[in-house]
């Protein structure tokens, strides 16, 4: 192939030639690009080139594992549903299809709470949907705004205090009118509907057990990473505030950020803990982790406050580099320790947090022994004390981050001893 190249070049130069034609040249180098590609694929049959673009979407798709696998799960209750409901002769396929597509959710966990939800409210709504259409005479349109009206408030209230009944009232809805439109008896469309729902429902649910299941114990490990991380940026603005001022704007942002990361923390330990429960998955308790990072939002907080503007001058020069040690240290150490939550490794040392800390206290013991904290204004050296304690409570919670975490990862009994004693 590189003799055949050569001999492409040696003729397109002869016909065009290269040497005082520019757009001949151009021509040449197509050609051999060509060439190179037909080279490449005859040496490696089957083999696709990979441009920058089709990288990025395999990064992205490969980033997208989770919403993939749900996808395919969705498809395949929506296609089982349908075939059983048509093999047992169901009236109304719709409603299994639509039900198996509900239940179908991101996680086991979640799955078990909407089928249980779905199934519950569907089978209290049929059963007072069917007695009000059985007991109650509609034949007229006035009395069957009056029935409609007497089905629909009950249920509606009672899913306003217990949202898992949001499933009776649409249920009660359909057992009332669909007799009206179809001319079927009550008693038969609110089984028929009860029906239609367990078949979706126990399809979703067998699928969402069996199709590449996604266990919310797992998805907790890089909500927690994500919200830790966020964290980070947090802290390292907060902290570059006291010496330069900080971007309350870019601030708020990163604060929304970690409330939404919360937020969807505390969801999917939810569904953990319903797993856990449900004995579909085993591991650590969720609930030390959660309060854990809680936690460190609440210091973030309280640093936030007591950072709202920049230390006087004085203070700034003595207490500038103590404070950009504290943050790079704590920052690696959130950074690292989300990267160890979410590869499921033990945490890192927490000895040069512990070591920026002691200094940021001696150099404060040694300002104040020098009388530079005794002509403050009443709500600065309230902020100034305020973020020692801020500090100082981070680092208690940071110590408890690195037990959760070890908690979390993925190595014998002894291995992990052996870890702890020497991060001590």
């Amino acid at each position: 192939m590189l003799a055949q190249s050569e001999e492409i070049k040696a003729r397109y130069a002869k016909i065009f030639k290269v040497r005082s034609n520019p757009k001949a040249a151009y021509y040449v180098r197509y050609v051999l690009s060509i060439s190179r590609n037909l080279t490449n694929r005859h040496r490696y049959p089957g083999s696709i080139p990979m441009t920058p673009s089709f990288k990025t979407m395999a990064a992205w798709l490969r980033s997208r594992k989770v919403e993939l696998g749900l996808g395919l799960r969705v498809t395949v209750a929506a296609m089982g549903a349908l075939v059983i409901a048509l093999a047992l002769g169901l009236r109304l396929p719709l409603w299994a299809v639509l039900t198996s597509i509900i239940v179908t959710q991101m996680s086991v966990g979640r799955s078990l709470k909407a089928t249980r939800d779905y199934l519950i409210g569907t089978l209290g709504g049929a059963i007072y949907g069917g007695a009000v259409a059985i007991l109650i005479p509609h034949a007229g349109e006035g009395a069957l705004l009056f029935v409609l009206v007497l089905a629909v408030a009950p249920l509606a209230f009672a899913a306003a205090i217990n949202p898992s009944l949001n499933a009776a009232t649409i249920t009660a809805i359909i057992v009332l009118l669909l007799p009206v439109m179809n001319r079927v008896d009550p008693l038969d469309s609110a089984i028929d509907r009860v029906l239609e729902v367990t078949v979706g429902a126990l399809t979703g649910l067998l699928v969402s057990f069996l199709v590449l299941p996604s266990r919310a114990h797992s998805q907790i490990r890089a909500s927690g990473a994500n919200a830790l991380e966020l964290m980070a940026s947090v802290l390292n603005e907060l902290l570059c505030g006291l010496t330069r001022g900080r971007d309350n704007d870019a601030l708020r942002r990163l604060q929304d950020g970690i409330g939404a990361a919360l937020a969807g923390l505390n969801a999917i330990g939810a569904e953990a803990e319903r797993e856990r429960a449900a004995r579909l998955t085993t591991g650590p308790d969720t609930g030390p982790l959660l309060r854990t990072v809680l936690r460190l939002r609440h210091d973030l907080v309280m640093i936030g406050r007591a950072s709202v503007v920049p230390l006087p001058a004085e203070l700034q020069r003595r207490l500038a580099l103590p404070l950009t040690r504290i943050s790079d240290a704590i920052v690696e150490y959130l950074s690292k320790t989300a990267a160890a939550l979410r590869n499921a490794t033990f945490p890192p040392s927490i000895a040069p947090v512990q070591a920026a800390l002691q200094a940021y206290g001696a150099e404060v013991a040694s300002v104040r022994s020098e009388g530079l904290t005794r002509g403050l204004p009443g709500d600065v050296a309230e902020r100034f004390f305020a973020l020692g304690f801020s500090l100082e409570q981070m680092r208690q919670n940071l110590k408890d981050l690195e037990r959760c975490v070890a908690d979390w990862a993925e190595a014998p009994t002894g291995s992990r001893s052996k870890t702890a004693d020497e991060a001590e």
